[in-house]
């Protein structure tokens, strides 16, 4: 399968509001799925909320899984693991901002067969990967996430 260009694609834009909303709303739904011994975290996406979802359940041990797989917009094949925290998961949480194609998710459960897996946004090719989600997001659908996107002014709909 050839590397997948986003370039056309359509946008999402997801504020700080929305995002932390939702990132509430997975820690509240997996409350029930605890206690957890810590959270980990996939950087760099996962990385924020992870803290938000740490900071609700209330864990202060937090680790990262570090996996490259993304090229600013282009989605190549391979997902290469930076660094791995130790264990296979056993009483731990692990949390990442988007699910897509599923490729980063296979390798989070090759590591860590025993973590709960859980994403705030996810695509229909990934949903079957994680444990729990927040959103269900249409897979042609590229998120700008408000830690990747630039404010900036915008024109009138009708025009100046």
């Amino acid at each position: 399968m050839a590397d997948k260009d986003y370039t056309g694609s359509r946008y999402m834009g997801i504020s700080w509001d929305m995002f932390h909303r939702d990132a509430r709303i997975l820690a509240s739904r997996l409350m029930a799925r605890g206690p957890f011994s810590g959270i980990v975290a996939i950087s760099r996406g996962g990385l924020v909320p992870a803290a938000v979802v740490a900071r609700e359940l209330n864990l202060r041990l937090v680790d990262t899984l570090c996996i490259a797989s993304y090229d600013d917009r282009v989605q190549g094949e391979g997902a290469l693991v930076l660094k791995a925290p130790a264990g296979d998961g056993e009483g731990w949480l692990v949390i990442d901002d988007l699910v897509d194609s599923g490729r980063t998710g296979k390798v989070v459960r090759e590591l860590l067969p025993k973590a709960v897996f859980a994403t705030v946004y996810a695509k229909p090719l990934g949903q079957n990967i994680v444990d729990d989600f927040v959103v269900s997001v249409d897979q042609s659908i590229w998120l700008l996430f408000p830690w990747d996107a630039e404010m900036q002014p915008s024109p009138p709909l009708a025009g100046a």
